[in-house]
């Protein structure tokens, strides 16, 4: 049996997620980061992984957390960037750095949305995108997170 005590996995959330529960409730919901966070830390530690959670509202301290995650040799990432999904080739090459899994989360299915949030610019780094199912897609991302990172372990 693999010792998976020292495993870690990082949540990244993209601007304006730390205004969850203040903003656009009938989208996102009246669910806060904070509250999302706690949850996502509990997840882990039921299943014996280490969750660190971070949120920037700026790309480039973003862009810096995943080549500090590349350096620390982080097992795993689940990354919401928000807005910055549609827009920043920088987080895509900075998560081109990596050999962990990552799957890319929206709380929202952004292709029933405006039309310039059907484009995804890291959706062909990650290895799964969860997109529309709220608060749950957190959840379902690190579950299938943990998973890869077992797997790979193995």
């Amino acid at each position: 049996m693999t010792d998976t005590s020292q495993l870690k996995v990082l949540i990244v959330h993209g601007p304006n997620l730390n205004m969850l529960g203040k903003r656009e409730t009938e989208i996102y919901g009246s669910t806060t980061l904070a509250e999302i966070d706690e949850g996502l830390k509990r997840q882990g530690a039921d299943a014996e992984i280490m969750v660190e959670t971070f949120q920037s509202n700026y790309e480039g301290a973003i862009v810096e957390k995943i080549q500090q995650a590349f350096m620390e040799d982080i097992n795993g990432i689940v990354i919401n960037p928000a807005a910055l999904t549609h827009t920043s080739i920088s987080i895509r090459d900075a998560l081109l750095l990596l050999k962990a899994p990552v799957i890319e989360i929206h709380l929202s299915n952004i292709y029933k949305r405006e039309s310039f949030r059907h484009k995804s610019m890291i959706a062909g780094v990650v290895a799964a995108q969860i997109s529309g199912l709220g608060v749950m897609g957190y959840t379902l991302a690190l579950e299938g997170i943990i998973k890869l990172v077992k797997k790979t372990r193995t």
